[in-house]
């Protein structure tokens, strides 16, 4: 069959997509990876054939001017039962997020379309925020699937939405931002917009059940296998360290499309210099350069894949991000999670302290103190690591992306249709 995975053009999206995409190649089946222009030679660097669909040049520019949206409360989507939820927080809510995904998406709507309908693809992958995806099964009537980098925050805040509309007078109900947009885009080439627009048929769940949200949704398992780009290991990391070694990584997307850290990386480096312990720093050339004095304890690293480097490291210091901290749950490693409020990182942070397998600081308040003593606290209670082996297993106990292919294939045969007409 042929298998058409879709991803906003983020790196983080791109690269959970990518084991399963090699899956689906091994398994004989032909497939395209579709995003903007400007990040085809990314998606060709992970070894897949590339499609452009639109241009996106102006993104990072618009989120670099305005980088304190991270911090706005808008943007949090981790409080999934609010004391007292009411209409207006949740719409300002579903609002904000309907025009970010709008951002993403409108570029690429028409292009992906008309590949569609000339490739004429039988499945759909695509990246949860990628909802030009379900608009282009529908005009190849293919079956479509959406694939998690995330908690699914995204559905269970919209499910508290759409309760909370319905549950408001008449006279103060807005139209549903995400619902009103997708469903004029799915009219204009010949669809009907229904829930399974924003759910899929199927939603492919990498988290373990003691960390992921269930909505009720038709979800299946997959495993998280790390991919971290083109990489190559270095000679030094074939050494076992003789000190607890800590991993201090703050990702690419706050730098890239952001302009910057949202954390002091001198000062915690400089604070951790009092542990006994090894800190690698794993950071993009940019944040190196950002440096000033390093203490002894410190090694600076550039381009090393975290997937190697993790499983030698006692603890991982990171922004919140989803590649960052699934690198980290499945080999076992706990974490301190510094992060802004932004999507679901608060819940996933907080889902790690509850299972006893990390701490959490927000990123606004948190000092360079705060983060070396709650690094030596998972340092020196087993506890934390104990917790972080029981999740790892959980991870690693879901099905492969191999052996999620056949589940795909099932269902193809079952959802397949005829395209939409206009």
């Amino acid at each position: 069959m042929r298998v058409l995975f879709a991803t906003i053009p983020e790196k983080s999206h791109l690269f959970c997509l990518t084991p399963l995409a090699w899956a689906a190649r091994a398994a004989g089946h032909e497939v395209r990876v579709a995003s903007t222009a400007e990040f085809v030679d990314v998606i060709a660097r992970t070894g897949m054939t590339a499609v452009a669909v639109g241009s996106n040049d102006g993104i990072s520019a618009a989120m670099s001017a305005n980088r304190e949206t991270q911090q706005w409360d808008s943007v949090n989507w981790s409080e999934l039962d609010p004391p007292n939820p009411t209409y207006q927080e949740e719409f300002d809510r579903a609002q904000l997020g309907a025009y970010g995904c709008a951002m993403y998406n409108e570029p690429m709507i028409d292009d992906l379309v008309a590949f569609a309908r000339d490739w004429r693809p039988d499945l759909v992958v695509w990246d949860p925020l990628t909802y030009a995806g379900p608009i282009a099964a529908g005009v190849a009537g293919a079956a479509h699937v959406r694939s998690l980098c995330f908690a699914d925050v995204w559905v269970k805040k919209r499910q508290l939405f759409l309760k909370l509309a319905a549950e408001a007078p008449s006279d103060e109900r807005a139209r549903d931002p995400l619902g009103g947009w997708l469903t004029e885009r799915t009219e204009q080439f010949g669809g009907t917009y229904s829930p399974e627009s924003t759910t899929g048929q199927l939603t492919l769940d990498p988290l373990p059940d003691s960390l992921a949200i269930d909505t009720g949704v038709a979800r299946a398992p997959v495993r998280f296998v790390p991919y971290n780009g083109p990489a190559v290991v270095p000679a030094w990391l074939r050494t076992p360290p003789e000190r607890p070694r800590i991993c201090l990584s703050l990702g690419a997307s706050n730098t890239e499309r952001y302009g910057g850290d949202y954390v002091s990386k001198s000062d915690i480096l400089e604070s951790l210099a009092e542990l006994d312990a090894e800190v690698v720093a794993a950071l993009l050339p940019s944040q190196v350069r950002e440096l000033g004095a390093l203490p002894a304890n410190v090694r600076v690293v550039e381009s090393v894949p975290l997937h190697a480097l993790l499983p030698s490291c006692s603890v991982l210091i990171h922004h919140g991000g989803f590649g960052s901290y699934a690198n980290a749950l499945v080999h076992g490693v706990p974490q301190l999670t510094v992060t802004t409020p932004v999507a679901d990182q608060i819940y996933r942070g907080a889902g790690l302290e509850r299972q006893g397998a990390g701490l959490l600081l927000e990123s606004a308040s948190a000092t360079a103190g705060q983060v070396r003593e709650r690094t030596a606290r998972i340092l020196s209670d087993a506890a934390f690591q104990e917790n972080s082996d029981r999740l790892r297993e959980e991870a690693l106990a879901r099905p492969a992306p191999a052996d999620v292919i056949p589940v795909l294939e099932k269902l193809v045969a079952e959802r397949r249709t005829d395209p939409w007409t206009v």
